[in-house]
């Protein structure tokens, strides 16, 4: 048996769009035999995705899909499937078709060539992106300089949506910010466990206010408080040990030993009401 991709998947209103992620998910090929487990977080959607899900739960015992009572943003959602996610590498996916499963392939080589402990995507280094707002393209990039200038890194595209991480790594992140803050909170983190980083293009069909996007000015301030908190703030950890060969779930990171918290138990308790 191969290796396994666990692929996390916050979900807040998509009830128009899953079906399509969820079908693109499927039929990308994964590389190096990998195997995909697909964990689907809705963060307290209202506009009948949750009776999509729980269709799913009754016609794909694969999946594993669990529902946040209350709405906890894009890091609760990604932090409760992180803790849900049993693969020996961690993508990170979003449900609204901005970001191509097509990207899988280069997103995942340096992990499994054994070059990388994480890799992030990045829309400004890609061939193909949609042309949308001037001011979120400079507040993109003032962020990410600004983050680069405290991490000592130099990412071109530190606000991402891809981000993908060995197990061992994303269990050493322990992510607490509750919405888009995940970002600059992860990437700070990264750089702090010294892990091995690699940038790749991929491709990017932003959807304007209209169409749903959902990150607001009020995000972009948040993100600048994250960038000097988890910079400055956050003590420096213990380096990340390289590998040996391939990747596994048990290799030289030590595991952390937290399990998901007893809210996390929503899905159990969808499928019985679903039966």
């Amino acid at each position: 048996m191969g290796q396994l991709l666990s692929i996390i998947i916050p979900v807040y209103n998509e009830r128009d769009l899953l079906p399509q992620i969820l079908q693109q998910v499927e039929q990308v090929q994964l590389p190096g035999g990998l195997e995909r487990q697909i964990v689907i977080v809705d963060d307290g959607s209202t506009d009948g995705t949750r009776d999509i899900l729980r269709g799913l739960i009754r016609e794909r015992s694969d999946y594993i899909i669990h529902f946040h009572e209350k709405n906890q943003g894009k890091g609760g959602g990604v932090r409760t499937g992180m803790k849900l996610a049993t693969g020996d590498i961690v993508l990170i996916q979003d449900a609204d078709l901005e970001y191509s499963p097509r990207d899988y392939p280069q997103l995942l080589k340096p992990i499994l060539e054994n070059k990388a402990d994480a890799v992030f995507g990045s829309r400004f280094i890609g061939d193909s992106r949609r042309v949308l707002y001037f001011w979120h393209s400079v507040a993109n990039k003032m962020l990410t300089m600004l983050s680069n200038m405290l991490s000592n890194l130099n990412l071109t595209d530190m606000e991402c949506c891809y981000k993908v991480f060995t197990k061992d790594l994303a269990d050493r992140l322990d992510i607490t910010e509750p919405r888009f803050g995940l970002e600059p909170e992860m990437t700070a983190k990264v750089a702090k466990l010294n892990a091995r980083l690699y940038e790749v293009p991929v491709t990017y069909d932003g959807r304007t206010y209209a169409e749903g996007k959902k990150i607001t000015w009020r995000d972009g301030v948040s993100a600048l408080r994250c960038i000097l908190k988890y910079n400055l703030l956050t003590p420096k950890q213990a380096a990340v040990a390289p590998r040996v060969e391939q990747v596994t779930g048990t290799g030289p990171i030590p595991i952390s030993s937290h399990t998901p918290e007893e809210n996390t138990t929503g899905s159990v308790q969808e499928q019985k009401k679903a039966a």
